[in-house]
């Protein structure tokens, strides 16, 4: 019979994936040249620590970095993980992005940015979601935005536009009734 408690559980501790679990339950055994299945059924693509990249850096799966990335990073559709060695100077577009290392350069998540116990962010964060956990080093400003609202950048200008237009003549006339 089956032990499906045991597939399920992680047997070695927090960096064990499921995937490689069930896989090896199921009588496969994972190879080093396959990216190992995310819970949801998504490929992830890991960065080693020695490998650095130097340019633009953009892709349609999950990306987890534990190198060196200097440029800028486009994953829109996908979650971006910054490794505890990763160490990244770029320009950040993500749906997700979880900060385990060092970020410097601003970020722009559609979803959610977490920086975790002894992760560093040095940049500007814009996303609905943000959450820092304790021992993480955050410098920057933090914009959430919630899915679907106007740009706050465009309304503040036009609408103090306008009432700066409506004093200037108010002004005029208050100027000739005080001689």
């Amino acid at each position: 019979m089956w032990k499906r408690d045991e597939a399920v559980k992680p047997t070695s501790g927090p960096g064990t994936s499921t995937g490689s679990a069930v896989q090896s339950q199921l009588g496969g055994s994972p190879s080093a040249s396959q990216p190992e299945p995310r819970q949801h059924g998504r490929e992830v693509v890991n960065i080693g620590k020695s490998v650095v990249i130097k340019g633009e850096l953009s892709g349609s799966e999950d990306l987890t970095i534990e190198g060196q990335v200097e440029g800028k990073i486009e994953l829109k559709e996908n979650v971006l993980t910054i490794g505890p060695n990763g160490k990244i100077k770029a320009q950040v577009f993500a749906k997700a992005l979880i900060v385990q290392g060092e970020v410097h350069g601003n970020i722009s998540a559609t979803e959610k940015v977490e920086i975790r116990d002894g992760g560093s962010v040095d940049g500007d964060i814009i996303s609905p979601r943000v959450a820092i956990a304790d021992g993480a080093h955050f410098r920057g400003s933090v914009d959430m935005q919630r899915k679907g609202a106007p740009q706050p950048a465009v309304q503040p200008r036009s609408a103090s536009a306008a009432p700066a237009q409506a004093q200037t003549p108010a002004a005029q006339v208050a100027q000739p009734a005080a001689r």
